[in-house]
């Protein structure tokens, strides 16, 4: 009977996880909707950028790691920027994944590559 328990313990857990997205932010993205004012003015209210503003990056649709990567980095300065190392230095830790909850949130553009077929 334990064995069994366990089994279907150990398979819903399984069913659970999988159906989680593999880039699910650890932040809360209702919080960095109302943390992103500073940032929609380069990037846009949803992260798709701004028109006749290129030379800012989209960041709808990135990964959340990523973008906290990104955000950790400019703080640090491992990233050169100093707009971004500017804006990123106020940040908390929780700040950058609630960002990134909502960034990564967003409809985009951005596709990976595996729309792509040889």
């Amino acid at each position: 009977m334990i064995k069994h328990t366990a089994f279907r313990f150990g398979l819903i857990a399984a069913l659970v996880f999988a159906a989680l997205p593999a880039h699910a932010a650890k932040g809360n993205a209702t919080a960095g909707e109302q943390k992103s004012q500073v940032c929609q003015a380069c990037h846009g209210k949803d992260g798709n950028g701004v028109p006749n503003m290129d030379m800012y990056p989209r960041i709808a649709g990135q990964y959340a790691d990523y973008l906290v990567k990104a955000l950790k980095d400019y703080k640090s300065g491992a990233r050169n920027n100093p707009i971004m190392a500017g804006f990123a230095g106020t940040l908390s830790d929780e700040d950058m994944h609630d960002l990134a909850a909502y960034f990564s949130s967003q409809e985009s553009p951005l596709h990976d590559l595996s729309q792509h077929h040889d």
